[in-house]
């Protein structure tokens, strides 16, 4: 109550573009920004099937659940939100995440909510995320959000109408009880949609103006590109298609670029998400991916090699020079013999 949450801190000491925007724009769905990201699977490909003959199996959800929390503990702008105007840092990491237990137009959806550190390695993250999947996926299991959310619904209209406008008012004003704000998915740092498991392209989702939940993320089936190698070459290749829908009054512009960048660099080398991640909330350089430098270094054959491929610069007015101060030269010794036989 009176700016203070139990899921948040309220930011102070903000500039006066970060202040004000929250007031210029105050619903959540005003501020939003849509981003197109496109992720080359060559890297991604090569490190499952390599990480598969070694007994891991990984697939394209575990490595962005990844990406996203790195992305989040290290970017911590990103894991902020806006409420009534006012901005807050947000305690912890979480992603919420729709699956249908069955395959089918009747098949019951689920919204799953998980809670991470920042620091997990792959791994870690993809025991987290499989076993909450494969235990909502039971038919007796049901998930604390469902449980919640059918008592709300089992109420005549009016008075659904009545508790979600109730709910609403505690969340503005930091009064909605902790237990409502965990069985949420709305109330999450990012939210996930994986239409590549039903092999649909991914969208520009939405944001929920009730909760929390500043960025979407939509991940779409695989796609053939085109693209040019280096500048030269044009190529068609696989490209994986991510679609961010983002609050733009968490951040800046240069702020959300970089981050983005980040995401980018992460997915093109998955290798950087294995190990665990330093309690600093930093990426250490040398688990990002570099470019390779060319070698300074040149072999006495390629030298020789390129010295007698290399043409000769001419150079017309210093051969000019020099063949006259020569043709003085002779003249004067020519003069000097005359003369010495005269004597």
């Amino acid at each position: 109550m009176f700016g203070h949450r139990s899921d948040g801190k309220k930011v102070k000491n903000m500039n006066i573009i970060e202040k004000a925007g929250p007031f210029f724009m105050p619903q959540r769905i005003d501020a939003v920004n849509l981003v197109t990201v496109d992720i080359p699977c060559g890297p991604i490909d090569e490190f499952i099937q390599k990480e598969r003959r070694n007994g891991r199996h990984y697939t394209y959800t575990h490595i962005l659940f990844a990406t996203l929390i790195r992305v989040l503990y290290t970017r911590p702008k990103m894991n902020r939100f806006i409420m009534r105007g006012t901005t807050y840092q947000r305690n912890s990491i979480s992603i919420s995440m729709d699956i249908k237990k069955k395959l089918e137009d009747e098949g019951e959806d689920i919204t799953l909510k998980l809670y991470f550190t920042g620091r997990e390695s792959l791994q870690e993250i993809k025991e987290m995320l499989d076993g909450e999947i494969a235990k909502n996926l039971k038919p007796e299991e049901v998930h604390k959000t469902t449980e919640v959310a059918g008592k709300f619904c089992n109420l005549p209209d009016f008075l659904f109408r009545w508790a979600l406008a109730f709910i609403r008012w505690l969340d503005k004003h930091g009064m909605m009880p902790k237990s409502l704000i965990k069985a949420s998915p709305f109330h999450t740092s990012c939210f996930v949609t994986n239409l590549k498991s039903i092999k649909l392209p991914s969208i520009y989702h939405h944001l929920y103006n009730f909760g929390t939940t500043s960025m979407f993320v939509s991940l779409g089936k695989e796609t053939m590109k085109p693209y040019v190698e280096n500048n030269k070459e044009l190529k068609v290749g696989k490209f994986l298609t991510l679609k961010f829908s983002l609050d733009e009054r968490i951040a800046d512009g240069f702020y959300m670029g970089r981050t983005l960048k980040l995401c980018r660099d992460l997915l093109a080398n998955p290798e950087s998400l294995v190990e665990k991640m330093p309690d600093d909330g930093t990426i250490p350089k040398r688990l990002l991916k570099k470019k390779a430098k060319k070698s300074k270094t040149k072999t006495k054959k390629t030298k020789e090699k390129k010295s007698k491929d290399k043409p000769k610069k001419i150079k017309p007015l210093l051969n000019k020079i020099k063949h006259y101060s020569k043709k003085k030269k002779n003249q004067d010794e020519i003069q000097q013999d005359v003369s010495e036989n005269l004597e």
